[in-house]
């Protein structure tokens, strides 16, 4: 609570002068070519509920009194060599199931519309098999990228950096925005990224050696955030950026969440600031899909229907 009200009393000074971007950071960063890609992969949409947010809030001091359309989805990846699911967001009953594990006040301000697709539903609706899944790749661990866990065997893995294990589970309590349940039973491989700069990121991890899964540092919003760089069959690159922003207005103007709430679900805003730099270096052709961005998951969505 006393989180929640410092993190309130900070927000108005901030709407009237948001954090400025860093001119110097921004000129140091070097962008590297994307790795060529010998093979690609195919991307599904799930996308499982919605909510709106107040655009000043989402990117800070931005001048709109309109609220931003908001989206909690699923990915499905598939390579030729795996099935991968990328943040199974929700599952049925989560406002019972995992939402209540969260510390007061924040289910009230994190809780999703009714209703919600769950997980086990979204990919019947797509003809995917539960069982099809091969792993689970997480872009962080907050609950509402991993509550459809709860709906997947327990013999699938999780893979995931060390840094964003020991973050979430390391210690006797979980970090806000981490409910344990949908965590516990699970099968984790544990990583950790590689020093081989892509893009404009220091650190990755090429999952199968052929530039088609691509795994970036996105640390910040949690220690282990990560990105997934896709080369999609479309022939578009496409980087799945989890909640290092919430949405492509932040890249575009170059501005942090308000205190209300970057103050309680970054777990170190400098870095998290940073990263967003990282991500408005990006080349244009890079397709930026932020986890809650409904504009660009509802504009990809529509793509793989095609």
């Amino acid at each position: 609570m006393l989180r929640c009200c410092t993190a309130l009393a900070a927000t108005p000074p901030r709407l009237l002068r948001p954090r400025r971007p860093d001119a110097a950071l921004l000129a140091a960063i070097e962008v590297k070519p994307a790795p060529a890609a010998t093979n690609s992969v195919r991307l599904t949409v799930l996308a499982q509920a919605s909510m709106s947010a107040p655009t000043t809030i989402v990117a800070e001091g931005a001048r709109s009194l309109r609220e931003l359309r908001m989206t909690m989805s699923a990915f499905v990846i598939d390579h030729p060599s795996a099935r991968i699911l990328v943040d199974p967001a929700l599952c049925s009953g989560v406002h019972e199931r995992v939402l209540p594990e969260l510390p007061f006040p924040i289910p009230l301000l994190v809780a999703p519309e009714k209703p919600v697709l769950g997980l086990a539903d979204a990919l019947a609706a797509r003809e995917i098999p539960l069982d099809s899944i091969d792993f689970v790749l997480p872009t962080h661990l907050h609950w509402d990228h991993v509550s459809g866990l709860l709906e997947l065997p327990a013999s699938i893995p999780v893979r995931l950096p060390e840094a964003e294990y020991q973050w979430a589970l390391g210690g006797q309590h979980p970090p806000i925005g981490v409910a344990r349940g949908p965590l516990r039973g699970r099968a984790f491989d544990r990583f950790t990224l590689e020093d081989i700069p892509v893009l404009s990121f220091p650190r990755s991890l090429d999952l199968f050696g052929d530039g088609a899964v691509v795994l970036v540092d996105l640390a910040g919003h949690t220690p282990g955030s990560l990105g997934v760089l896709l080369a999609v069959d479309d022939g578009s690159r496409v980087l799945l950026a989890g909640d290092a922003v919430w949405n492509r207005l932040q890249i575009e103007m170059l501005r942090e969440k308000a205190p209300m709430p970057g103050e309680l679900f970054d777990a170190d805003r400098v870095a998290t600031f940073a990263t967003i730099h990282r991500l408005h270096a990006l080349p244009g052709a890079i397709e930026v899909i932020a986890g809650h961005d409904y504009s660009a998951v509802a504009a990809r969505a529509r793509k793989s229907l095609t």
